[in-house]
């Protein structure tokens, strides 16, 4: 039997009566870090309150397929078609420095042009871009903007939780469960918790290894899905250099996907998961990962990423001046539940605060090639 899709309707995201009060206060918090950060971070440079050092922006390109079952082919993917795209992969630690102290989250931040439609950002709606900010797990730590309030605090001062060995581990660990005092026994951040224990058990890996998922449900058209960038079998298969022993050098992710780049073109899948039942697959919980047997992820365009020479210093100075949010979509790619809505100020008061620190013009590109200029002939990308 055909699995029955379920319909996109308002009334699959809860209304939180204190929502934006929670936000203010993740926002001001935000902005206090990103300030402190350049004198803090040891980068001299104001940084993002996540996903702070990033290892490269990549030129490539979007091809949407043709011939997709209609469920899937909504929205953007309704019109096949080729886009150029610029791709930032990064830590997932709201720090900087070397990449043993920063844990093995990483994320792939994809940003796809010549795209038309407003996007949901009412400060930049003729962009004509369209982003993706996706994390290497299907599940996330944190479900609403009332616990992140906790949990933000607990992230930007993790050094110095760790710094003091097991016992700053176990206050850690107490305040995560216990919302630092503020839940009460009933209400503990258990679900949270271990996702939060599941995602530091990630191995590391080369960035080109792994494979991406947006933090919590969107709007697929007149459906609700999760999307996975995964990376293609036979390119991963080629990659040299796959286990990253993050104790070798300060730097180790970025010299490996320099490498990798320089070596060979490289090629991930853009897929689609589409959610078939609302208690098992659940628009709210982010910790709960979607059963790929009530719904596969089926592929509705491919990125391929030519060879190409990321190595300069100029390349981290355009990756920096760059900004991705998941809400810099068209309205049928709509980012869904309490912790996604709360992405959408926090990502732009971010962006506002450290483009303004750093002195660096905030300003989408309208092409790729204001960026990074084309990389090498179109014979070495990755057919498929």
């Amino acid at each position: 039997m055909a699995a029955r899709f379920v319909p996109y309707t308002r009334d699959v995201e809860d209304e939180d009566p204190h929502f934006d009060r929670h936000l203010q206060t993740v926002i001001d918090k935000t902005r206090r870090f990103i300030a402190e950060s350049v004198t803090a971070g040891g980068t001299g440079r104001a940084v993002r309150d996540a996903h702070a050092k990033g290892y490269g922006v990549v030129r490539g390109q979007v091809e949407i397929l043709t011939g997709l079952p209609p469920e899937y082919a909504q929205g953007i993917y309704a019109t096949p078609g080729t886009h150029d795209a610029l791709i930032r992969f990064s830590n997932g630690s709201p720090h900087a420095g070397a990449d043993a102290r920063l844990g093995n989250a990483t994320g792939l931040a994809l940003k796809i042009f010549d795209i038309k439609g407003p996007t949901l950002l009412e400060d930049e709606p003729d962009a004509g871009t369209f982003d993706y900010a996706n994390i290497n797990a299907p599940i996330f730590f944190c479900n609403t903007v009332e616990h992140y309030l906790f949990i933000q605090d607990l992230f930007l001062n993790a050094p110095d939780y760790f710094s003091q060995g097991r016992p700053g581990a176990h206050r850690f660990f107490a305040e995560f469960v216990t919302g630092k005092g503020t839940l009460a026994q009933e209400d503990w951040a258990w679900d949270e918790f271990l996702a939060f224990l599941r995602l530091s058990k990630i191995p590391p890996v080369n960035v080109l290894l792994s494979s991406y998922w947006t933090m919590g449900a969107v709007r697929h058209g007149n459906h609700i899905a999760k999307v996975r960038i995964a990376p293609d079998p036979h390119c991963a298969a080629a990659v040299d250099r796959r286990a990253i022993d993050a104790t070798s050098a300060p730097e180790v992710f970025r010299p490996a996907l320099v490498a990798e780049l320089q070596e060979r073109p490289y090629a991930f899948d853009i897929q689609v998961q589409l959610c078939t039942d609302l208690e098992r697959m659940p628009v709210e919980d982010t910790t709960v990962e979607w059963p790929e047997q009530l719904s596969p992820f089926v592929t509705v365009a491919r990125l391929r990423l030519p060879r190409q020479d990321i190595s300069g210093q100029d390349n981290l100075e355009k990756m920096d001046a760059l900004s991705f949010t998941p809400w810099r979509v068209t309205a049928e790619h709509a980012p869904l539940g309490n912790i996604m809505r709360a992405r959408k100020e926090v990502y732009r008061q971010s962006s506002i605060e450290r483009h303004k620190l750093n002195q660096q013009p905030r300003k989408e590109p309208r092409s790729a090639d204001e960026v990074l200029p084309p990389a090498h002939d179109r014979d070495d990308a990755v057919g498929g």
